[in-house]
């Protein structure tokens, strides 16, 4: 397991008005939570890369959040960390309510994200503090970055385990760069196929909630729709934040008696930034999960198509699924948890739990990074942008 002189967490000293620093020392979580991360990571690096406040410390949340911001703006260490482990576990802090999480996952730096084309319904409960997915307890959320269906995902996602079940309930960690290097030596005629076509992503969106935890068309695309607007406005409205995607003849739509069905062609490989090595940034084997089961109206939603609108064969897909299974940790939530997840190069998701719906209470902060993932192929699709203001 990785020593804290391999982590080289610094004891910085902090200018400006006298506070007390909070030093954030490593630990080590059970081989179920937490394991070393294979090529192409660096030796000896660990998923998640847990953090507490040293021994006997109980440092205020101001002094957290200065502590944080003081750390990001003079060497963006927490940055620096996400892009190599992925994930970052942050434990014992002084965290009770989504106000206190939002101040927390403010201090990183990071640009909140506007979600364009929300599938689920995330309603407020702080600034840029929502839900993280209100499905039922018995769904699987199998690992997937986020916002793999659309051109615009955010690069940082800040999970605050609010409540905790007693059994079940987990979030599982993977590493999408892992994911790719084992996927291009198991089965390489599908990772070349994918940087050949991408993929088509199909979504569809109705006027009506099509499951339980669902968005509708206008929480997807309707901020700028008021009421009194008649149907060829709201259409104009809604085609407008579509245009917001800066994806040009690679998304187009059409309009049903009910909704619409977005098309985008999108790159499933793309590569992190500074590092410039392959990610497969991707929701593929979640869908394939979710179509096992037939969860409901849910696999109608969200189909997944090669490029040239082409079927992908199941046995890649559960081939994905395999891998994920082999390289994937549950987090066991404690209650004042935060997950930040690097989402270029990490997946997540959510398991089923035993108990009451309310028995599990997890929240989510979304933030952009300063740019996107970089492009793997070479078509002019193959290379996402961040939205349009």
């Amino acid at each position: 397991m990785t020593t804290a002189a391999e982590i080289q967490v610094e004891k910085l000293q902090l200018r400006g008005p006298s506070f007390a620093l909070t030093r954030f020392e490593p630990f080590e979580l059970p081989s179920s939570n937490q394991r070393t991360l294979g090529p192409p990571h660096p030796r000896n690096t660990v998923i998640p890369l847990a953090l507490r406040p040293e021994q006997g410390a109980k440092p205020s949340l101001d002094e957290v959040v200065d502590t944080i911001k003081s750390l990001q703006a003079d060497k963006g260490i927490y940055t620096e960390k996400l892009a190599r482990h992925g994930t970052l576990l942050f434990r014992n802090l002084p965290i009770h309510n989504a106000e206190d999480f939002s101040k927390f996952a403010h201090a990183f730096g990071y640009k909140p994200h506007e979600i364009i084309g929300i599938v689920v319904d995330r309603p407020l409960l702080a600034p840029n503090v929502a839900p993280a997915n209100e499905a039922p307890k018995e769904v699987l959320i199998y690992n997937h970055n986020e916002s793999p269906q659309v051109p615009h995902a955010p690069e940082y996602i800040f999970f605050y385990g609010h409540r905790a079940p007693n059994k079940g309930g987990e979030s599982p960690i993977s590493s999408s760069l892992e994911l790719f290097h084992r996927a291009q030596q198991e089965i390489p005629e599908f990772m070349d196929e994918l940087a050949e076509k991408g993929i088509l992503s199909r979504v569809t969106y109705k006027v009506e909630r099509q499951y339980q935890g669902g968005s509708t068309l206008r929480q997807a695309f309707g901020k700028e729709i008021r009421d009194g607007d008649n149907e060829e406005t709201k259409r104009k409205k809604i085609e407008a934040q579509i245009a917001r995607y800066g994806r040009g003849k690679h998304t187009t739509w059409e309009w049903t008696d009910d909704g619409l069905v977005l098309t985008h062609r999108l790159p499933v490989i793309r590569t992190q930034q500074k590092t410039n090595l392959p990610t497969l940034f991707s929701g593929l084997a979640a869908y394939w999960k979710r179509a096992q089961s037939d969860i409901e109206a849910r696999t109608k939603v969200t189909q997944q198509l090669f490029g040239d609108g082409t079927p992908i064969p199941d046995k890649y897909l559960a081939h994905l699924a395999k891998i994920t299974d082999e390289i994937r940790v549950l987090h066991r939530w404690q209650e004042g948890d935060v997950l930040v997840y690097d989402n270029t190069i990490a997946q997540h998701g959510r398991e089923p739990w035993e108990g009451e719906q309310s028995d599990r209470v997890v929240m989510a902060s979304l933030f952009d990074g300063e740019s996107v993932p970089g492009a793997y192929g070479f078509g002019d699709w193959a290379q996402v942008v961040q939205a349009l203001d």
